[in-house]
């Protein structure tokens, strides 16, 4: 099946670049767009694309918050934020609220497809984000205090297990405990670092050992 694509940008000369980028390639589909946030969610929800590209900055409203209501959807889309500049400082609450990833709005029509292509499988752009870039100054944010200092040994664990990636009940296999006992520590972290969702926890997780290995 065709990958899905919904473009969220106020900037209509960009929306037609998207759908020329993506029109001629066999394994993409241009499913809708909006101008405005206002629009957008629901037609979203009405045409449940695989990728959506969304702008950090909308006319009525920002991306990030946006990106979060997508990443609540029962079954979300990969968000991609499309930024005119790798030092916007949205980005970061971008992934904070799910984002996969972003791409420069001069990215290159084929940088484009192959970043569509891999968020799509699943993967994150947070690697390509270029030396200082977004996960340089994701280590920085890091390196200024320890925001797990207020949690048991036991929550720091699950907090590293979740940036690997590991579910629920993997995690509580690889530490011999019940589900039900991880999803308790989760809400319990959650509610330490005033976060709202897992992925939060995976962002910092991440931004944590891009830190450590610094």
């Amino acid at each position: 099946m065709a990958i899905g694509v919904f473009v969220v940008d106020d900037e209509e000369l960009l929306r037609r670049g998207v759908s020329a980028v993506l029109e001629p390639e066999g394994d993409m589909e241009l499913v809708g767009e909006a101008a405005r946030a206002v629009d957008a969610l629901a037609r979203i929800q009405a045409t449940r694309p695989d990728v959506v590209l969304l702008d950090t900055r909308l006319p009525d409203g920002d991306g990030v918050t946006l990106c979060r209501e997508i990443r609540a959807e029962p079954r979300p889309a990969a968000c991609l934020m499309l930024t005119s500049s790798n030092d916007d400082p949205a980005l970061l609450y971008a992934l904070e609220a799910g984002a996969a990833g972003y791409v420069l709005k001069s990215v290159h029509g084929t940088e484009l497809v192959d970043a569509v292509r891999k968020i799509a499988a699943g993967a994150s752009l947070l690697d390509a984000s270029g030396p200082n870039g977004l996960v340089e100054r994701m280590r920085s944010e890091a390196a200024k205090a320890d925001p797990l200092k207020d949690l048991g040994a036991t929550d720091r664990e699950i907090v590293h297990l979740i940036g690997e990636g590991l579910t629920n009940r993997q995690v509580g296999d690889r530490l011999g405990l019940s589900e039900r006992t991880i999803k308790n520590h989760v809400s319990h972290v959650l509610t330490v670092l005033r976060m709202e969702r897992r992925t939060q926890i995976a962002v910092l997780a991440a931004s944590l050992k891009a830190a450590g290995a610094h």
